[in-house]
């Protein structure tokens, strides 16, 4: 006898064609079974976090590593918690008999038998739609697992418009006249397409490059005009200063745009998202970026080359590097950490004291190999932010950054231990107590040390990388010296 086609089904069904690349429960959580077993059905991968608010931001993030929507069952759990997750990721929140809004979503979903292939295509769509971000999809049980009728939907969301040839034309006589572009580039630009045609938009002009956080790896961190993520102290200022034309790529209206901006001369704005709040551009290009620089580059064939210095702009590299060589040990930390690991190693980081160093110190060479949270106040984001890494590139070494404090409160390293997930924890501890931090790792067994100092911490790491699972250092960062001993 043939098995009906359930509601749980056709969900199921509709996130594997919108390419979900795995679906989120939560421990002890029963009222999701029905979609859970219906993706187990068709070999979707489920994996089980440990709390709502862990399951929609490892949701959240693998849909985001994967470009495709993410899908969090969180059933009758509670929904305080989940408020501050991270914004502009693509994620379906699928709940049971709480048709009231989630704060922060997009749109609310109740789905019916009859409703069901529309409603999962539509939230499919919706969550990809820029800007990106939650869409609440509410199930009740009984309906999940009653039939349903199968029905052909596109869970793919419609392609931008082309670029018009107008704007086109605008920006690349903004271009032609510009003897010192600035390139500003931002989360839109993280497609691996879009990375190819913006290092050969960079290399042509040639012209120097700043990123967001989210866009590192855009242009690889070790490029020569490569100069560093938005807001380090000095490159920006004297950058702007002497650039007459700053160009502003795939920049999210949420991404931070530096003041010395909104004063410049002339700018010209590319890519899906509005024009940064106070910018007024020279031109707008409204569209996919690999789709505008690719038009872009005929007219500009017979552009002279930029004439930016050189020379002033490998001093302002040696520069920023100088004032990381440095700073406290939390940046050489980092940099030991990142010389430690493989091409490909994913890094996650938590907003708060140490992100600002994290990013500057970690260097990135391609795309969404650096993952952090879009809002600066937002917390609890590098640990379900290193799993998601994990399940959707089980392959690849993942290293998370967050602070000790916050390690002690995060419920998802069960999940890490759980899985039995490669991640090396870094956690940094200010007050030289890492004691709570230590006892949520044995909590869980995860093998743990606290050092003191850049050599003992080279030491622990060299260790955790030989784990098969999760493991935890704490560095103490009380001390200033740069050699000392454990």
């Amino acid at each position: 006898m043939t098995r009906r086609t359930t509601v749980a089904d056709l969900v199921v069904d509709g996130l594997r064609r919108a390419g979900t690349p795995c679906l989120i429960g939560i421990t002890g959580e029963r009222a999701g079974l029905p979609i859970l077993d219906a993706a187990r059905a068709i070999e979707l991968p489920v994996t089980l976090a440990s709390t709502a608010r862990g399951a929609s931001i490892v949701a959240a993030v693998a849909g985001d590593l994967a470009d495709a929507p993410g899908a969090a069952v969180i059933g009758d759990a509670a929904t305080t918690g989940i408020l501050d997750l991270p914004e502009r990721l693509p994620v379906i929140l699928i709940t049971s008999g709480r048709p009231s809004v989630i704060a922060g979503a997009k749109e609310a979903l109740r789905v019916e038998a009859e409703s069901a292939a529309h409603r999962i295509a539509h939230a499919a769509r919706l969550a990809m739609t820029g800007p990106r971000g939650a869409v609440h999809l509410d199930i009740p049980g009984d309906v999940a697992a009653g039939g349903a009728l199968p029905l052909a939907t596109s869970c793919r969301p419609d392609p931008l418009p082309y670029p018009t040839l107008d704007d086109l034309d605008r920006a690349a006589r903004a271009l032609s006249g510009a003897t010192r572009p600035l390139l500003l580039v931002g989360s839109y630009s993280r497609s691996a397409e879009a990375a190819q045609w913006v290092r050969a938009f960079v290399e042509a002009l040639p012209a120097p490059l700043l990123t967001t956080v989210r866009a590192k790896g855009v242009l690889p961190d070790p490029h020569p005009l490569m100069l560093g993520v938005l807001g380090a102290p000095g490159v920006d200022e004297r950058l702007l200063g002497r650039a007459d034309l700053v160009v502003a790529i795939g920049l999210d209206d949420l991404e931070p745009v530096p003041e010395a901006c909104r004063s410049a001369a002339r700018t010209v704005v590319f890519g899906p998202a509005p024009a940064p709040d106070g910018l007024a551009p020279a031109a707008h290009v409204v569209g996919q970026v690999s789709a505008i620089v690719e038009e872009l580059a005929g007219r500009l064939r017979d552009m002279p080359r930029a004439d930016w210095d050189v020379a002033e702009l490998d001093r302002l590299r040696r520069e920023g590097a100088a004032r990381s060589a440095g700073a406290p040990v939390e940046a050489r930390v980092v940099r030991l950490a990142r010389e430690a690991t493989p091409a490909g190693t994913i890094a996650s980081v938590d907003a708060g004291a140490y992100s600002a160093c994290v990013a500057a110190s970690w260097s990135a060479v391609a795309p969404r190999e650096f993952l952090a949270p879009s809002r600066p106040g937002a917390s609890g984001f590098a640990m379900p932010a290193a799993v998601a890494a994990h399940l959707v590139h089980p392959d690849r070494r993942v290293v998370c950054f967050t602070s000790a404090s916050d390690l002690s409160e995060e419920r998802e390293l069960e999940t890490a231990a759980r899985l039995g997930a490669p991640i090396v924890i870094v956690a940094f501890e200010a007050a030289a107590d890492p004691s709570p931090a230590l006892r949520q790792a044995v909590r869980f067994d995860v093998p743990a040390s606290a050092v003191d100092g850049e050599i003992a911490f080279a030491q622990a790491f060299g260790r955790a990388l030989t784990i098969k699972g999760p493991s935890l250092v704490v560095v103490l960062s009380s001390s200033s010296e740069s050699s000392p001993t454990s």
